[in-house]
Protein backbone atom coordinates (compact mmCIF):
# COMPACT_ATOMS: atom_id res chain seq x y z
CA UNK A 1 0.00 0.00 0.00
CA UNK A 2 1.04 3.31 -1.03
CA UNK A 3 1.90 6.56 1.46
CA UNK A 4 -0.79 8.85 1.16
CA UNK A 5 0.65 12.49 0.94
CA UNK A 6 -2.27 15.58 1.19
CA UNK A 7 -0.85 18.71 -0.62
CA UNK A 8 -2.81 21.89 0.19
CA UNK A 9 -2.76 24.60 -2.87
CA UNK A 10 -4.03 28.16 -1.76
CA UNK A 11 -5.06 30.10 -4.75
CA UNK A 12 -5.61 33.75 -5.11
CA UNK A 13 -5.89 35.22 -8.74
CA UNK A 14 -3.00 32.65 -9.66
CA UNK A 15 -5.28 30.40 -12.29
CA UNK A 16 -2.52 31.30 -14.92
CA UNK A 17 -0.19 29.09 -13.40
CA UNK A 18 -3.13 26.42 -11.54
CA UNK A 19 -3.17 23.72 -14.40
CA UNK A 20 0.82 23.51 -14.05
CA UNK A 21 0.92 23.07 -10.53
CA UNK A 22 -1.93 20.37 -9.59
CA UNK A 23 0.06 18.62 -12.94
CA UNK A 24 3.19 18.47 -11.20
CA UNK A 25 1.52 17.10 -7.81
CA UNK A 26 -0.70 14.53 -9.62
CA UNK A 27 1.98 13.54 -12.23
CA UNK A 28 3.89 12.52 -8.76
CA UNK A 29 5.29 8.35 -8.77
CA UNK A 30 4.96 5.98 -5.60
CA UNK A 31 2.53 8.05 -3.59
CA UNK A 32 -1.31 8.34 -3.21
CA UNK A 33 -2.06 11.75 -3.50
CA UNK A 34 -4.65 14.21 -2.72
CA UNK A 35 -4.93 17.62 -3.71
CA UNK A 36 -7.34 20.34 -1.95
CA UNK A 37 -7.59 23.88 -3.96
CA UNK A 38 -8.25 26.41 -2.05
CA UNK A 39 -9.67 29.81 -3.97
CA UNK A 40 -9.61 32.78 -1.38
CA UNK A 41 -11.96 34.70 -3.54
CA UNK A 42 -9.87 35.40 -6.63
CA UNK A 43 -11.22 37.63 -9.01
CA UNK A 44 -9.46 35.69 -12.10
CA UNK A 45 -10.64 32.28 -13.62
CA UNK A 46 -9.05 30.33 -10.30
CA UNK A 47 -12.83 29.41 -9.58
CA UNK A 48 -13.09 28.07 -13.19
CA UNK A 49 -9.84 26.22 -13.53
CA UNK A 50 -10.47 24.97 -10.02
CA UNK A 51 -13.48 23.34 -10.74
CA UNK A 52 -12.39 22.09 -14.22
CA UNK A 53 -9.28 20.14 -12.48
CA UNK A 54 -11.40 18.75 -9.90
CA UNK A 55 -14.31 17.26 -12.28
CA UNK A 56 -11.42 15.65 -14.31
CA UNK A 57 -9.62 14.24 -11.56
CA UNK A 58 -10.77 12.84 -8.64
CA UNK A 59 -7.94 13.26 -5.88
CA UNK A 60 -8.63 16.78 -6.67
CA UNK A 61 -11.34 18.77 -4.57
CA UNK A 62 -11.94 22.33 -4.73
CA UNK A 63 -13.41 24.97 -2.30
CA UNK A 64 -13.70 28.44 -2.95
CA UNK A 65 -14.15 31.27 -0.05
CA UNK A 66 -16.81 33.76 -0.52
CA UNK A 67 -14.78 36.45 0.94
CA UNK A 68 -11.24 36.93 1.22
CA UNK A 69 -9.74 35.04 4.60
CA UNK A 70 -6.29 35.39 3.89
CA UNK A 71 -3.32 33.36 3.48
CA UNK A 72 -2.65 31.83 6.61
CA UNK A 73 -6.53 31.12 7.63
CA UNK A 74 -6.30 29.76 4.15
CA UNK A 75 -3.26 27.41 5.19
CA UNK A 76 -4.34 26.58 8.54
CA UNK A 77 -7.95 24.94 6.79
CA UNK A 78 -5.95 22.95 4.29
CA UNK A 79 -3.43 21.76 6.95
CA UNK A 80 -5.75 21.30 9.80
CA UNK A 81 -9.31 21.22 8.53
CA UNK A 82 -8.77 18.94 5.93
CA UNK A 83 -5.43 16.92 5.73
CA UNK A 84 -5.78 13.40 7.03
CA UNK A 85 -3.09 11.57 5.73
CA UNK A 86 0.59 10.24 6.49
CA UNK A 87 2.13 13.70 4.74
CA UNK A 88 1.51 16.81 4.20
CA UNK A 89 2.74 19.76 1.57
CA UNK A 90 1.97 23.63 1.47
CA UNK A 91 2.10 24.41 -2.12
CA UNK A 92 1.38 28.09 -3.77
CA UNK A 93 -0.57 27.82 -6.37
CA UNK A 94 2.23 29.50 -8.51
CA UNK A 95 4.87 26.81 -7.52
CA UNK A 96 5.30 23.32 -8.96
CA UNK A 97 6.74 19.62 -7.73
CA UNK A 98 9.80 18.51 -9.18
CA UNK A 99 9.20 15.27 -10.90
CA UNK A 100 9.33 12.18 -8.06
CA UNK A 101 9.78 14.91 -5.34
CA UNK A 102 7.09 13.52 -2.69
CA UNK A 103 8.47 9.84 -3.25
CA UNK A 104 11.78 11.34 -2.37
CA UNK A 105 10.80 12.58 1.09
CA UNK A 106 8.46 10.03 1.90
CA UNK A 107 11.86 7.30 1.32
CA UNK A 108 13.73 9.33 3.86
CA UNK A 109 10.83 9.46 6.16
CA UNK A 110 9.83 6.00 5.95
CA UNK A 111 13.41 4.97 6.89
CA UNK A 112 13.99 6.52 9.79
CA UNK A 113 10.72 7.31 11.67
CA UNK A 114 12.24 10.09 13.88
CA UNK A 115 12.45 12.64 10.65
CA UNK A 116 9.25 15.19 10.89
CA UNK A 117 10.38 17.53 7.62
CA UNK A 118 12.04 17.00 4.34
CA UNK A 119 13.27 19.59 2.16
CA UNK A 120 15.56 20.27 -0.35
CA UNK A 121 17.05 22.08 -3.21
CA UNK A 122 14.99 24.68 -5.10
CA UNK A 123 15.16 25.54 -8.55
CA UNK A 124 13.83 29.56 -9.09
CA UNK A 125 12.19 30.36 -11.90
CA UNK A 126 9.95 32.16 -14.24
CA UNK A 127 8.52 30.82 -17.06
CA UNK A 128 8.27 26.39 -17.72
CA UNK A 129 10.46 26.46 -20.50
CA UNK A 130 13.61 27.51 -18.06
CA UNK A 131 13.14 24.01 -15.54
CA UNK A 132 15.41 21.57 -15.65
CA UNK A 133 14.95 17.90 -17.33
CA UNK A 134 14.95 15.16 -14.13
CA UNK A 135 15.77 12.37 -14.65
CA UNK A 136 18.08 10.63 -12.34
CA UNK A 137 16.06 8.65 -9.56
CA UNK A 138 19.42 8.66 -7.30
CA UNK A 139 19.64 11.41 -4.25
CA UNK A 140 21.44 11.52 -1.37
CA UNK A 141 20.08 13.15 2.10
CA UNK A 142 21.53 14.39 5.05
CA UNK A 143 19.86 14.09 8.50
CA UNK A 144 20.03 16.53 11.63
CA UNK A 145 18.67 15.69 14.79
CA UNK A 146 15.87 18.65 15.68
CA UNK A 147 17.98 20.65 18.14
CA UNK A 148 21.26 20.86 15.75
CA UNK A 149 19.22 22.29 13.06
CA UNK A 150 16.96 24.46 15.28
CA UNK A 151 21.06 25.60 16.88
CA UNK A 152 21.87 25.87 12.61
CA UNK A 153 18.41 28.66 12.36
CA UNK A 154 19.81 30.77 15.53
CA UNK A 155 23.37 30.98 14.72
CA UNK A 156 22.43 32.12 11.09
CA UNK A 157 19.59 34.37 11.75
CA UNK A 158 18.02 33.33 8.26
CA UNK A 159 15.87 31.06 6.82
CA UNK A 160 16.87 28.02 4.18
CA UNK A 161 13.60 27.00 3.12
CA UNK A 162 12.01 28.94 -0.06
CA UNK A 163 8.82 26.39 1.43
CA UNK A 164 7.38 24.21 -2.28
CA UNK A 165 10.00 22.01 -1.30
CA UNK A 166 8.59 21.13 2.45
CA UNK A 167 7.18 17.88 2.85
CA UNK A 168 6.22 17.13 6.73
CA UNK A 169 5.09 13.84 8.74
CA UNK A 170 1.28 14.31 9.10
CA UNK A 171 0.93 13.97 12.36
CA UNK A 172 3.58 15.57 13.49
CA UNK A 173 1.72 18.97 11.61
CA UNK A 174 -0.95 18.27 13.38
CA UNK A 175 0.69 17.94 16.89
CA UNK A 176 2.49 21.05 16.41
CA UNK A 177 -0.87 23.27 15.28
CA UNK A 178 -1.14 25.92 11.64
CA UNK A 179 0.52 28.45 10.89
CA UNK A 180 0.75 31.71 13.57
CA UNK A 181 -1.35 34.62 12.52
CA UNK A 182 0.44 36.89 14.25
CA UNK A 183 3.47 36.59 11.99
CA UNK A 184 1.65 36.71 8.57
CA UNK A 185 5.05 37.48 6.27
CA UNK A 186 7.58 34.88 8.31
CA UNK A 187 5.37 32.38 9.57
CA UNK A 188 7.29 29.88 7.69
CA UNK A 189 10.71 29.63 9.56
CA UNK A 190 8.54 29.66 12.92
CA UNK A 191 6.80 26.51 11.71
CA UNK A 192 9.93 24.84 10.95
CA UNK A 193 11.17 25.65 14.41
CA UNK A 194 8.47 24.12 16.24
CA UNK A 195 8.68 21.35 13.63
CA UNK A 196 12.29 20.93 14.33
CA UNK A 197 11.30 21.22 18.45
CA UNK A 198 9.51 17.98 18.16
CA UNK A 199 11.18 15.71 15.20
CA UNK A 200 14.46 15.64 13.25
CA UNK A 201 15.01 17.30 10.17
CA UNK A 202 16.45 16.32 6.80
CA UNK A 203 17.79 17.59 3.51
CA UNK A 204 17.25 15.81 0.30
CA UNK A 205 20.91 16.55 -2.34
CA UNK A 206 21.65 15.93 -5.41
CA UNK A 207 18.06 16.64 -7.11
CA UNK A 208 15.66 19.60 -7.19
CA UNK A 209 12.75 18.70 -4.80
CA UNK A 210 10.74 21.81 -6.37
CA UNK A 211 10.20 24.82 -8.70
CA UNK A 212 9.63 28.27 -7.03
CA UNK A 213 8.21 30.63 -9.33
CA UNK A 214 9.87 34.55 -9.12
CA UNK A 215 7.68 36.97 -10.43
CA UNK A 216 6.13 40.52 -9.72
CA UNK A 217 3.27 39.26 -6.98
CA UNK A 218 5.77 36.62 -5.82
CA UNK A 219 5.68 36.27 -1.94
CA UNK A 220 9.82 37.21 -2.34
CA UNK A 221 9.50 40.48 -4.03
CA UNK A 222 6.19 41.59 -2.42
CA UNK A 223 6.90 41.14 1.32
CA UNK A 224 10.54 42.43 1.78
CA UNK A 225 10.94 45.51 0.66
CA UNK A 226 14.17 46.30 3.14
CA UNK A 227 16.52 44.76 5.02
CA UNK A 228 15.29 46.50 7.82
CA UNK A 229 11.74 45.12 7.34
CA UNK A 230 13.31 41.41 7.09
CA UNK A 231 15.53 41.92 10.15
CA UNK A 232 12.44 42.60 12.17
CA UNK A 233 10.12 39.46 10.56
CA UNK A 234 12.74 37.76 11.18
CA UNK A 235 13.33 39.07 15.12
CA UNK A 236 9.72 38.65 15.54
CA UNK A 237 10.00 34.72 14.55
CA UNK A 238 12.64 34.17 17.06
CA UNK A 239 10.41 36.13 19.57
CA UNK A 240 7.28 34.16 19.02
CA UNK A 241 9.36 30.80 18.90
CA UNK A 242 11.00 30.65 21.57
CA UNK A 243 8.29 33.15 23.96
CA UNK A 244 5.79 29.58 23.05
CA UNK A 245 8.23 27.18 23.29
CA UNK A 246 11.39 27.36 25.69
CA UNK A 247 9.70 24.86 27.34
CA UNK A 248 10.35 22.04 24.75
CA UNK A 249 13.91 23.57 23.87
CA UNK A 250 16.78 22.53 25.43
CA UNK A 251 19.53 25.74 26.00
CA UNK A 252 16.44 27.86 24.78
CA UNK A 253 17.76 30.56 26.74
CA UNK A 254 21.16 30.57 24.91
CA UNK A 255 19.41 29.78 21.63
CA UNK A 256 17.66 33.19 21.75
CA UNK A 257 20.63 34.93 22.83
CA UNK A 258 22.64 33.87 19.63
CA UNK A 259 20.03 34.43 17.23
CA UNK A 260 19.34 37.99 18.85
CA UNK A 261 23.34 38.57 18.62
CA UNK A 262 23.31 37.29 14.67
CA UNK A 263 21.02 39.68 13.92
CA UNK A 264 21.99 42.87 15.96
CA UNK A 265 25.51 41.72 14.29
CA UNK A 266 23.63 41.82 10.44
CA UNK A 267 21.71 45.23 11.65
CA UNK A 268 25.24 46.89 12.77
CA UNK A 269 26.31 45.82 9.54
CA UNK A 270 23.62 46.98 7.40
CA UNK A 271 23.96 50.53 8.99
CA UNK A 272 28.25 50.17 8.30
CA UNK A 273 26.97 49.89 4.33
CA UNK A 274 24.83 52.65 4.64
CA UNK A 275 27.25 54.63 5.79
CA UNK A 276 30.06 53.45 2.89
CA UNK A 277 27.08 53.92 0.19
CA UNK A 278 26.18 57.22 1.31
CA UNK A 279 22.91 56.21 2.13
CA UNK A 280 22.72 56.93 5.73
CA UNK A 281 18.84 57.92 5.79
CA UNK A 282 17.44 56.01 3.17
CA UNK A 283 18.83 52.90 4.73
CA UNK A 284 17.67 53.75 7.94
CA UNK A 285 20.99 53.41 9.76
CA UNK A 286 20.02 55.23 13.00
CA UNK A 287 16.93 52.86 13.42
CA UNK A 288 19.26 49.66 12.64
CA UNK A 289 21.78 50.57 15.02
CA UNK A 290 18.82 50.87 17.40
CA UNK A 291 17.30 47.70 16.63
CA UNK A 292 20.41 46.13 17.06
CA UNK A 293 21.27 48.02 20.37
CA UNK A 294 17.64 47.37 21.76
CA UNK A 295 17.51 43.20 20.83
CA UNK A 296 21.31 42.46 21.98
CA UNK A 297 22.03 43.97 25.24
CA UNK A 298 26.17 43.75 24.53
CA UNK A 299 25.78 44.98 21.14
CA UNK A 300 28.44 47.70 21.86
CA UNK A 301 31.17 45.08 22.56
CA UNK A 302 30.58 43.67 18.80
CA UNK A 303 33.37 44.33 15.84
CA UNK A 304 30.45 45.64 14.03
CA UNK A 305 29.49 48.22 16.23
CA UNK A 306 33.03 49.61 16.31
CA UNK A 307 33.34 49.74 12.70
CA UNK A 308 29.91 51.93 12.74
CA UNK A 309 31.78 53.92 14.80
CA UNK A 310 34.71 54.46 13.20
CA UNK A 311 32.19 55.67 9.92
CA UNK A 312 30.21 57.95 12.20
CA UNK A 313 33.44 59.73 13.17
CA UNK A 314 34.58 60.30 9.46
CA UNK A 315 30.78 61.10 8.56
CA UNK A 316 28.97 59.40 5.38
CA UNK A 317 30.05 61.77 2.67
CA UNK A 318 33.96 61.12 3.43
CA UNK A 319 33.03 57.37 3.92
CA UNK A 320 31.23 57.19 0.22
CA UNK A 321 33.67 59.73 -1.49
CA UNK A 322 37.31 58.08 -0.02
CA UNK A 323 36.01 54.24 0.35
CA UNK A 324 38.34 54.42 3.42
CA UNK A 325 36.44 50.88 4.18
CA UNK A 326 35.45 49.62 0.52
CA UNK A 327 38.18 46.65 0.87
CA UNK A 328 37.61 45.35 4.40
CA UNK A 329 33.81 46.05 3.95
CA UNK A 330 34.05 43.69 0.05
CA UNK A 331 36.17 41.07 1.86
CA UNK A 332 33.56 40.88 4.85
CA UNK A 333 30.62 40.53 2.30
CA UNK A 334 33.05 38.11 0.05
CA UNK A 335 33.43 35.81 3.03
CA UNK A 336 29.26 36.61 4.40
CA UNK A 337 28.13 35.21 0.40
CA UNK A 338 30.72 32.09 0.75
CA UNK A 339 29.35 30.91 4.01
CA UNK A 340 25.92 31.39 2.69
CA UNK A 341 26.55 29.66 -0.49
CA UNK A 342 28.26 26.77 1.49
CA UNK A 343 25.14 26.39 3.72
CA UNK A 344 22.66 26.55 1.09
CA UNK A 345 24.70 23.52 -0.44
CA UNK A 346 23.69 21.69 2.59
CA UNK A 347 20.46 23.19 3.18
CA UNK A 348 21.51 24.83 6.66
Amino acid sequence: MMNSVDVVVPCYNYARYLRGCVNSILSQPGVEVRVLVIDDASSDETAAVGRELAASNSAVEFRRHEVNKGHIATYNEGLLGWSTGDYVVLLSADDMLSPGSLGRAVRVMERDKSIGMVYGPTVHFERETELPTITSTEFEFTRWSGEEWLQGRCRAGHNVITSPEVVVRGNIQRAVGGYCSELPHSGDLEMWLRIAAVSDIAYVRRVPQAFYRVHSRSMMRTVFRGSFVDLRHRKAVFDAFFRHHSATVRDADRLYEEANRTLAREALWDACRAYDHNEVEASQAKELEDFALTIYAEATSLPEYSALRRRRRLGAAVCHRTQVFAVPALVRRVRRWTSKQHWKKWGV
